[in-house]
């Protein structure tokens, strides 16, 4: 679907997950993931990192508790 433009049915979240629901090429309304979208909004951790770090301190942080207990 990259490049394709829908007409926008609704933004929402469900169980959790915000989503895009759209109508496609056939009229039926679909949903996807609003972070797959250009919907939402840049987050600041990417668009400040600018590609120079894929991981946030706070995610790395809570990876090494996880491979702590692992151990």
């Amino acid at each position: 679907m990259f490049g394709q433009e829908f007409e926008l049915v609704e933004c929402r979240s469900n169980w959790g997950e915000n989503r895009v629901y759209f109508s496609d090429s056939h009229g039926h309304v679909q949903s996807i993931a609003t972070s797959y979208t250009d919907v939402a909004a840049v987050d600041p951790f990417v668009e400040i990192a600018a590609g120079r770090s894929y991981f946030r301190f706070d995610d790395l942080i809570r990876l090494v508790e996880l491979l702590e207990r692992l151990r």
